[in-house]
């Protein structure tokens, strides 16, 4: 987890704009460039003519489209390549259109047939996930559902990407997830249109893909003892237990994984973290580390090794490559020369965040190194590890990309930097001529907690319509040098794929509409509106999801007696919150919140639910006052 940089304070824009609000009423995510609405509904027939060329790059599209409707309506897809009286129709444009470019598309919906026109494939598909959304939610149900009348509203869109790179990073070192779940999350992502899934692949609690030429990394480097609780802080593992939890991917399952993904027009972006962050890899090959006792070394599970306090972290196990090893280069050369096979996808992430560099401090090879490249401090010999690593990376035909830790002590000469902390870095490498991806914490960490209270507890908080601010391109850089964004989803509290579900969407679902829809099309409010229809596709489709938003934020101030006076905010419109002090659940027959309460002297607890109008829509929250008044500064 990215530790050093804490979120700031909580959003107090609860009612945010970005431009004017659309009235089209469609809820559709991302909000498409032009909507015309149409008097008249399609209906679908029960067999369904497809109108598509025979054409290799169309078939994935074919498919996904005969799967949903076949799965939910039960309506049978026959597909022809000439068909005038066809309900759905295909068209890849001859002459291309430069409106809407490679990913773009124009759906039509009649009273008689949907069409959908592109330059290429890819927009095709990313019509089908328009017109999936302009259907009833039952369409994301997986099985038959009777009783819907399948209705579609007449409309004309047409659309296309702000952003090339659409993303979300995937964890799956720290807790591993199985192969079907990673398709599942890239089913769910594919509906808001995100292209890129960002596998973190390699990291402290365990190795997992697959290096044939270096098997102790998945034999022993993928497996850690289990652990339940608050990651960061058990106990260490008695020397007897069982090392069995984890898992790692064959390079058959990455070809698998790569196939699936290319067939929904996602990349797959993999990531092996370096030097920093590499545990398992010390323990498979201790001659990896510059520090003696480290093949006594184990994989983490979740017990203390870093200290993240004062200005830069320290490790208490070095979980570090050494720069000054020559073996470390071999040991790359291979990694990389594997991974590179695999991901047909241009770049490789190599990492390069929080790498501590107190061991480094104290080895007499990491002086000598220092001597004989003069290089005057830590940064720099983390650079000189970069650069002769960039050289590997672009030697196996792959570019280059870090975190934005790469760019201290002289960034390599054609490396893309990934910009977490905050957007600074990202401004700094855009301004030296450097491609970017943004993807900071203040607005795209989805393992920051979604609300106050009712949320695993990590250290900083990102609510929903702050993740909805979220702007890839900083003024006074070249846009052109900002390839889009991501949000990252870091799993030490992630231990399953519903938790995963839930951390994602629907902050997921703002960031997409930040990196496809035109700026001046957000707007907050209209926003949420959107997201509270997705919900309920959500359900059909058994996709969790958080319903944080509707959960208030507090804050609080000393009154001249010491007790607190409380203020309580919503970030969604239109919301009533009752409140009590006395232990007991209140309902809309309570105290509704108007202005800054003052708790009662010997108050221990104050109780709140959220009411849209008689119904309540928000989670009981409990929140100690003891706790609330520490926030008090």
């Amino acid at each position: 987890m990215k530790k050093i940089f804490l979120l700031l304070a909580c959003c107090s824009l609860h009612f945010l704009s970005f431009g004017q609000a659309p009235t089209n009423g469609l809820g559709i995510i991302p909000e498409p460039v032009k909507v015309t609405k149409k008097v008249g509904s399609f209906v679908l027939p029960k067999i369904v003519v497809l109108e598509a060329a025979s054409q290799p790059e169309v078939t994935p599209v074919i498919a996904y489209l005969k799967s949903k409707l076949s799965t939910a309506a039960g309506t049978a897809v026959a597909v022809k390549s000439l068909a005038p009286s066809a309900s759905i129709k295909f068209v890849l444009n001859k002459k291309n259109d430069p409106l809407i470019g490679a990913e773009g598309y124009n759906l039509s919906v009649t009273a008689k047939k949907v069409t959908i026109r592109a330059n290429e494939a890819a927009g095709l598909f990313y019509g089908v996930q328009t017109f999936m959304q302009l259907l009833p939610k039952e369409i994301e149900s997986k099985e038959y559902t009777k009783g819907v009348k399948w209705v579609a509203p007449c409309v004309d869109i047409t659309d296309y990407p702000r952003f090339a790179w659409r993303g979300l990073m995937f964890d799956v070192a720290r807790h591993f997830f199985t192969k079907p779940e990673v398709k599942q999350y890239i089913d769910a992502m594919v509906k808001y249109k995100l292209n890129l899934l960002h596998l973190h692949l390699t990291d402290d609690e365990g190795w997992r893909v697959e290096i044939k030429s270096l098997p102790r990394l998945t034999t022993v480097g993928a497996y850690n003892v289990k652990k339940v609780g608050q990651f960061g802080t058990f106990t260490a593992p008695a020397a007897d237990e069982p090392r069995t939890y984890g898992g790692f991917y064959t390079q058959e399952d990455i070809k698998e994984l790569v196939q699936y993904a290319k067939d929904r027009f996602v990349n797959i972006l993999p990531e092996i973290d370096v030097p920093g962050h590499s545990l398992a890899a010390v323990v498979a090959y201790p001659d990896l580390s510059c520090t003696p006792g480290a093949d006594k070394y184990v994989v983490n599970s979740g017990e203390p090794f870093m200290n993240w306090n004062g200005p830069h972290n320290t490790a208490i196990v070095d979980n570090t490559l050494c720069p000054a090893n020559e073996n470390v280069y071999a040991f790359l050369d291979k990694v990389v020369t594997e991974v590179a096979q695999l991901f047909p996808f241009p770049y490789i992430h190599m990492g390069g965040d929080e790498c501590a560099k107190n061991f480094w401090e104290q080895s007499e090879a990491i002086k000598a190194l220092m001597a004989k490249e003069n290089l005057k401090t830590q940064q720099e010999v983390q650079a000189y590890f970069e650069k002769r690593l960039e050289k590997i990376v672009e030697a196996k035909g792959k570019k280059f990309m870090g975190w934005d830790e790469i760019l201290e002590g002289g960034l390599g000469p054609n490396a893309a930097v990934m910009s977490w902390r905050g957007i600074k870095g990202g401004i700094e490498a855009a301004k030296m001529g450097h491609d970017v991806v943004m993807s900071p914490t203040t607005f795209a960490y989805l393992d920051y907690m979604q609300s106050d209270v009712n949320e695993t507890k990590v250290y900083a908080k990102l609510r929903l319509s702050k993740a909805y601010e979220f702007e890839p391109v900083p003024d006074s850089v070249d846009a052109k040098l900002i390839k889009g964004g991501q949000a990252n989803l870091w799993t030490e509290q992630v231990y399953n794929i519903r938790q995963a579900e839930y951390m994602t969407w629907p902050r997921g679902m703002a960031i997409a509409e930040s990196v496809w829809s035109p700026k001046d099309k957000k707007n907050w409010n209209y926003f949420f509106g959107k997201v509270e229809k997705q919900f309920e596709r959500f359900d059909e489709a058994e996709t969790k999801y958080a319903p944080s938003a509707y959960d208030p934020s507090f804050s609080a101030t000393r009154n001249a007696d010491g007790t607190l006076k409380v203020t309580v905010s919503n970030e969604v419109a239109g919301l009533d919150t009752y409140y009590s002090f006395d232990n007991s659940f209140p309902d809309n027959f309570y105290p509704k919140y108007t202005a800054p309460i003052d708790a009662p002297k010997d108050a221990t607890m104050l109780k709140v639910i959220t009411y849209r109008g008689k119904k309540p829509i928000g989670r009981m929250v409990s929140l100690s006052l003891v706790d609330l008044g520490k926030k008090v500064k």
